[in-house]
């Protein structure tokens, strides 16, 4: 299957936390930095987050009033409103509780900005939420009845809009199901001098012990940047 190649790039505590107030600990804005630097210099074709992750970095957990599309019936294909983009924000969203209010990122960080959206759904998504999709141009592709085939969704990426190189940045929920099925080709792991809470997330959930090969190692003072292979 073609597929694009998938680097999982994450901040993480010493104790492989990737979740927490320790993210917005004054110790952790240089780690920051680093990791918003290394995401470009990645230039990857698109990036993708879950649902929540998603909620806190970009849409404000702001939600559309779906009453006005009562009624509304929709073809039950999927909805490409820009194939040509170049530049994608792959949005795991099973069941559509994402509030975009344009087609595109807007953000602040390059990295970031101006990537055109593609909601990952299920196909018991309220149809009334499916034809909000279509009114601000955000494209929208089925992968499963009612739970997300990733591999599904990874071979849509490539052929339907050419994304060879994707950039998975959690949260640790979604990159546990990349890891289950073996689909994370790297890991690029910025540690930051710090532990975490034995309440936040680990990088991956529920997942059994794979083998990585360190590939290359670079340490910013108490920072320290590894990149690992499959």
């Amino acid at each position: 299957m073609k597929r694009p190649y998938i680097i999982c790039h994450m901040v993480q505590s010493i104790d492989g936390k990737v979740t927490g107030k320790f993210l917005s600990a004054p110790e952790c804005e240089k780690a920051i930095g680093i990791y918003y630097e290394l995401n470009r210099n990645y230039n990857a074709d698109a990036f993708a987050c879950g649902r929540v992750t998603m909620e806190e970095s970009f849409t404000g957990k702001w939600y559309p009033d779906l009453s006005r599309y009562d009624g509304s019936t929709v073809p039950s294909d999927d909805y490409i409103a820009d194939a040509d983009a170049g530049f994608y924000a792959v949005s795991f969203d099973r069941h559509g509780k994402l509030g975009w209010k344009t087609p595109r990122i807007i953000d602040d960080d390059p990295g970031y900005d101006g990537a055109h959206i593609i909601e990952v759904i299920t196909r018991d998504t309220d149809k009334r939420y499916l034809e909000y999709l279509r009114s601000i141009g955000v494209s929208y592709i089925f992968a499963g009845e009612h739970d997300t085939d990733i591999a599904l969704t990874l071979k849509k990426l490539y052929s339907i809009f050419g994304i060879k190189k994707l950039l998975l940045e959690g949260g640790s929920i979604l990159n546990g199901a990349f890891e289950r099925e073996r689909l994370i080709d790297e890991l690029s792991l910025v540690t930051v001098p710090m532990f975490a809470c034995g309440t936040d997330k680990p990088l991956f959930m529920n997942i059994k012990s794979k083998n990585f090969t360190l590939e290359q190692e670079k340490s910013y003072g108490d920072v320290v940047w590894e990149r690992y292979l499959r």
